[in-house]
């Protein structure tokens, strides 16, 4: 069981990477206002999404106690996350609140999982 539980917080963690890194390589743009939510970051929030809830339940089924509300704390975050690039996908350019959102809510997200214990 552990062997699994490694191998998808790896892929949580390359989900993270995708998206994080996705808004970085945006910066640029953004100062030009020609930032765009691009795949990498959909992909990624999505892996984030898919890993996250597997990793929930074969710790629990490992018999890990898991921490509810931050779970429930990171959970929201993400699906905040996905719904502004999900929707926003597709558009030439993002407004730049929305695109500074995505990122310090995703940095958020990732302080959340190192520091809260």
């Amino acid at each position: 069981m552990d062997v699994l539980i490694h191998l998808f917080v790896g892929l949580h963690v390359i989900g993270i990477a995708s998206l994080l890194g996705g808004f970085l390589t945006q910066m640029s743009a953004m100062k030009e206002g020609a930032a765009r939510f691009n795949k990498a970051m959909l992909h990624g929030a999505l892996t984030m999404l898919v890993t996250g809830v597997a990793l929930v339940g074969l710790n629990q089924a490992d018999g890990s106690t898991v921490n509810n509300i931050k779970i429930g704390v990171k959970l929201a975050l993400l699906i905040v996350i996905l719904g502004i690039v999900y929707v926003k996908r597709d558009e030439e350019k993002a407004e730049k609140g929305l695109f500074i959102t995505v990122g310090a809510l995703t940095v958020v997200n990732i302080f959340i999982a190192v520091l809260w214990t």
